[in-house]
């Protein structure tokens, strides 16, 4: 029924933007619900992370639960586990989604690590924390298609002057489970629910999330029974260098995937790099400055929920401006060129979390510089939010048919990272109290963010590389960096 009255407003109740399509139609209800899906996602994703103080400290929650006896060395083996799957499935569930589908490939794997959130429990009392391991190892094997599968799923409803947007709006849903998640965990566990309801939760929303998404949603505007012929159109045809069929999923044309063509390509390659320093930067981030802030400046916000939530929000927040500043600098007299576009936002989104980690290896203790390290992550994790603009769409321009693939592809890389890159911290750092060595990993880590950036920069295309089309021989299977501006789709309707 409310699909049906959603179709008729599409047919006559929305404004069309210069005949481009409906000012809101189908494809942004599909993307309010990929928002909430990465939201579940995540907040199955970092709940053992607020729930494991509970779960071994009887004076953090309420007494009536079980507690645990598990040191550092069994907390850091729960706390990767999920990542030791998560690893795994990135390549296969890029694939699998251009082949079977983003939609089934998005329900299964957030249907079945909810069912599994609900078992952690269970698990925990009756198996231990080997048992769990286990647990949130195929956690991670459920979500690590998710990614993927969304980058499959935009590149097929994402109208090309409408990418960026979409996909920024998208992907931070994946902040604001952290945020709801990071900030209620606390008072859940304080309360007659104890601490397995930070489980139950998520859990039980995921499941709710996960049928919502299976009726409403569909792969392809082709295969959505709601959408009207004209945004249809709209979305096929805007796509650079995409064939109408290509938009209809047609899995002979996704089953021959151009391996060897995608890992030789330049800029294919160049991505990965930048990929691969994002999230090393961004993980040394999350993980180390909080050990930081607690031995040399004396401050535990690890076990603060709402301080450990406030860079998420901050995120989300930038998030929306750096899409409004997206969409300024679209509506300027002079069209801005795509490439410029997303090397600007990505610039923003590395260089200046770089310079906040400069800063950060100048801080030492004192209550006034406690509030500086403070504001300097806040802004070093948020404004890393402008790389959604940036790299992170990337993979649907250089290949919108294989977008799912390329992102599995940098992903899995980029997730080797934030594994290493924990490690090499532990190398530099002997001493915790030593803010020289500290210092060390603030400007490593600053490099590390400055070359993937520059090189981004220098090497980084954003036009439609030939292997996305390897079938056709037109000059529309390649395009020049001046036809895929997102301020005009590539075919008028």
């Amino acid at each position: 029924m409310v699909l049906g009255c959603f179709g008729s407003c599409c047919r006559g109740g929305y404004t069309n933007i210069n005949q481009t399509g409906p000012r809101f139609g189908v494809r942004h209800l599909q993307c309010i619900l990929v928002f909430f899906g990465l939201a579940v996602a995540y907040a199955l994703r970092v709940n053992l992370s607020v729930a494991i103080v509970a779960m071994t400290d009887r004076n953090a929650s309420n007494p009536d639960f079980p507690e645990f006896d598990w040191d550092e060395s069994v907390k850091s083996y729960l706390l990767s586990s999920f990542f030791w799957g998560y690893v795994v499935t990135q390549v296969p569930g890029g694939y699998l989604s251009s082949i079977y589908g983003a939609k089934y490939m998005l329900f299964y794997g957030v249907l079945i690590c909810s069912c599994l959130g609900l078992l952690t429990p269970f698990c925990a009392m009756t198996g231990g924390w080997k048992l769990m391991v286990l647990l949130r190892s195929v956690q991670g094997l459920c979500q690590g298609v998710i990614f993927p599968s969304t980058h499959t799923f935009l590149s097929k409803w994402a109208p090309a002057e409408e990418r960026g947007r979409l996909v920024g709006y998208c992907y931070s849903g994946s902040q604001f489970g952290t945020v709801v998640m990071l900030s209620v965990s606390g008072y859940i566990a304080s309360s007659s629910l104890g601490w397995p309801s930070i489980f139950y939760v998520p859990g039980c929303v995921g499941i709710v999330w996960a049928f919502i998404w299976l009726y409403y949603c569909a792969s392809t505007p082709a295969e959505h029974a709601g959408i009207t012929p004209a945004e249809r159109r709209h979305i096929e045809y805007s796509g650079q260098a995409r064939r109408p069929s290509d938009a209809g999923r047609e899995s002979t044309q996704s089953s021959s995937i151009p391996w060897f063509k995608i890992l030789t390509s330049g800029p294919f390659l160049v991505l990965v790099l930048a990929h691969c320093a994002n999230n090393w930067g961004f993980w040394t981030l999350l993980t180390e400055i909080p050990t930081f802030m607690k031995s040399v400046l004396g401050m535990d916000i690890k076990n603060n929920g709402p301080l450990s939530a406030l860079p998420y929000f901050a995120m989300i927040f930038l998030t929306c401006i750096f899409i409004w500043l997206s969409d300024v600098l679209k509506q300027r007299g002079t069209a801005v060129p795509l490439s410029f576009s997303r090397k600007f936002f990505n610039t923003l989104g590395m260089w200046l979390p770089m310079l906040a980690l400069i800063g950060l290896g100048y801080i030492t203790e004192g209550e006034a510089n406690v509030r500086l390290a403070i504001a300097l992550l806040t802004l070093a994790v948020a404004t890393n939010s402008a790389t959604y603009l940036g790299f992170h769409v990337n993979h649907i321009d250089l290949a919108p048919n294989y977008a799912g693939t390329l992102m599995g592809i940098t992903n899995c890389a980029a997730n080797f990272m934030s594994i290493l890159a924990p490690l090499i911290v532990g190398l530099i750092v002997t001493d915790e109290t030593n803010p020289a060595q500290w210092r060390i990993v603030f400007f490593f880590t600053a490099f590390v963010y400055f070359m993937g950036n520059t090189l981004f920069m220098l090497f980084g295309r954003t036009n439609v590389q030939r292997w996305n089309n390897p079938m056709s021989r037109t000059s529309q299977s390649v395009a020049t960096p001046e036809t895929v501006e997102e301020q005009s789709p590539l075919i008028s309707s």
